[in-house]
């Protein structure tokens, strides 16, 4: 069921949009059990979808599905372990969400880590598991595949836009989401896919991640530039996993954005990222 409102046009979308309601669909978001995924649940719990959290962490995992269980009522919510970059778990995953939940409408695609001393891993987790993950959304929604159809929406950053020296395998897996989606969506409009694939760009966020950065451990050799990130971080600012899940929400609804790049920022909030048509 949706909802027709008038509203501003994006990048050239039509003023008259269509706003999707979540009663009865079924979302899965990866890394969803703390930071932006958290909020992105809870927001998604709020709309009445029902919702598989994706996560890592077994014991924050299950402490998170506890509290929305208490909040939303048992039956709303479940919580699969997974390492994302792991292929198999995640294909299992998205399979058991179907199982227990009869279907799949939302996906997001949102874990990630920052790691420059493996960045190996980095490119796993934040780029690798982006592409399977929406290529095995696409089975569980795509009419090509005899699907009703969805929403994607893959995780980048700013940094993607305002490169450090602090973070270069974490930019270029952000970079590479980008390119990725607006590719995908592109074949979701010529393939008649019949599922809208966004990517979301948040900058600075108060989460777990961001406190990695001072680490070695995650920085290696780079880790002699946290000042400059630091700095970075003053001067733009720390905005909060709430309104990047506001953003989200705007994504999932508004069904006339497909390849569109979402930006948040403190200073301008939520707006669109446009590019420029290239001539012959």
């Amino acid at each position: 069921m949706c909802v027709r409102e008038r509203g501003g046009s994006v990048r050239g979308f039509s003023c008259c949009v269509w706003i999707m309601s979540l009663s009865g669909k079924v979302a899965l978001v990866t890394g969803g059990a703390q930071g932006i995924g958290r909020a992105a649940v809870q927001s998604l719990l709020q709309s009445s979808a029902k919702v598989a959290v994706v996560d890592l962490n077994k014991t924050c995992g299950e402490q998170c599905k506890a509290q929305l269980d208490a909040e939303f009522g048992e039956g709303n919510c479940a919580f699969i372990p997974c390492d994302v970059s792991n292929g198999d778990a995640l294909r299992d995953a998205f399979q058991a969400t179907v199982d227990m939940f009869g279907r799949l409408d939302v996906v997001i695609n949102n874990a990630g880590i920052n790691n420059e001393k493996n960045w190996e891993k980095t490119i796993q987790v934040n780029l690798t598991s982006v592409i399977k993950g929406t290529y095995l959304a696409l089975e569980h929604m795509s009419r090509e595949y005899g699907k009703e159809g969805g929403t994607i929406i893959n995780v980048s950053s700013m940094a993607a836009f305002l490169h450090s020296p602090h973070q270069p395998v974490y930019t270029a897996t952000k970079h590479g989401v980008i390119g990725f989606t607006r590719a995908m969506a592109d074949a979701s409009s010529q393939g008649d896919y019949g599922v809208r694939i966004n990517v979301l760009c948040p900058a600075f966020v108060d989460t777990p991640l961001l406190h990695s950065v001072e680490h070695e451990d995650n920085m290696g050799k780079f880790v002699k530039f946290k000042d400059d990130f630091k700095r970075s971080m003053t001067k733009f600012g720390v905005l909060q996993p709430s309104l990047i899940a506001e953003g989200m929400m705007r994504l999932i609804r508004d069904s006339s954005l497909n390849g569109a790049v979402m930006k948040i920022t403190c200073s301008k909030g939520i707006h669109f990222h446009t590019y420029e048509p290239m001539s012959a």
